[in-house]
């Protein structure tokens, strides 16, 4: 049985202090949990061991022995080789007389498969009725199931709006159907949980959540950037010319009129402010929608208009004359 070093496993140092080892556990489990790391066995490994050094290095009464284990360790490896148990008679440790330290094995923090901590763990952290020698099990344990992660497609206007949706879920064979409610607000490639919905637990457990990752399908006018919503809107030339208005179309459906003032160049940008995306959770607080200009030319010319588009030209050929000769040109 190998020496299972728990500082290492956490990476902090032997004089660590609690405020650091819970510091470096936190760190690491969100690194490495099952949820952020799905079907990486090598990831779930990498938890467990965290979860297990964290088991024993935050409590004060099981550091101080696992402390005193570590500097018996070759005292035990010789013990072991003659008597080929761990424990005397009585139960205690054969080299130190410490009883092993009770767990909470129910609130083992997180149980993957039969064996939630390994067996160093359970020869030295277990409580003793419920293991007599090394080469006991665990008799009985319940552990929550596992989450579970599903790729859910909504259009903007749901997003915007809000949804209940109806999914039908497989698990073990068996189908169900889950009424899930989508908030309004939600952005692309945020997680909805669903409580209590994901694989059972085993043992009378509860079972574990289930997750929904938004995709939001592209929208064939809006564009969304957080909170905010961008609108191209064409212009008459001579509206962008000589300034008028405008209509703009929001995403919920309402009709707004732009002012455009005179001579508004092409790609330039106005703010319709509120009129975005719902903030969630605070539907009242929404974001902005951006209007970008775009020059509408004319694609054919009346004769009528053809002269006046040449007289148009005349007048700006005399005042740049002007302006030329104002600069000594």
């Amino acid at each position: 049985m190998q020496f299972k070093d728990y500082y290492e496993s956490l990476r902090v140092v032997k004089t660590a202090t609690p405020e650091e080892i819970k510091k470096a556990y936190r760190k690491l489990a969100r690194r490495y949990h099952p949820d952020v790391n799905p079907d990486d066995s090598s990831a779930e490994t990498r938890f467990k061991t965290i979860n297990e050094a964290y088991e024993v290095l935050s409590d004060p009464d099981k550091r101080r022995k696992y402390d005193e284990l570590g500097a018996n360790w070759k005292q035990y490896e010789q013990a072991q080789a003659t008597s080929g148990s761990p424990f005397s008679t009585t139960g205690e440790w054969s080299f130190r007389g410490h009883s092993p330290n009770n767990v909470q094995w129910n609130d083992a923090r997180n149980a993957f498969g039969d064996d939630p901590f390994s067996e160093f763990f359970q020869t030295f952290f277990s409580d003793g009725d419920r293991f007599s020698t090394r080469s006991n099990r665990h008799r009985s344990y319940k552990h929550r199931g596992r989450s579970v992660e599903h790729e859910f497609q909504m259009t903007l206007e749901q997003a915007f709006t809000g949804v209940t949706q109806r999914l039908s879920l497989t698990s073990d064979g068996r189908t169900r159907t889950v009424d899930v409610r989508i908030p309004a607000g939600v952005a692309d490639r945020s997680r909805v949980r669903i409580s209590g919905e994901g694989k059972p637990g085993i043992g009378g457990a509860s079972a574990g959540d289930l997750y929904l990752r938004v995709r939001l399908a592209p929208h064939a006018v809006f564009e969304r950037k957080g909170r905010d919503l961008y609108i191209k809107t064409t212009v008459a030339l001579t509206t962008a010319v000589l300034g008028g208005e405008v209509n703009i179309s929001t995403l919920e459906g309402k009709a707004l009129r732009l002012k455009v003032p005179s001579v508004t160049q092409p790609g330039q940008v106005f703010r319709l402010k509120g009129q975005g995306m719902p903030t969630i959770r605070k539907t009242e607080a929404r974001g902005d929608l951006y209007a970008t200009v775009h020059v509408e030319l004319p694609d054919l010319l009346t004769h009528e208009a053809r002269k006046h588009f040449e007289a148009l030209a005349l007048l700006e050929q005399s005042v740049q004359q002007n302006k030329e000769r104002t600069r000594g040109y």
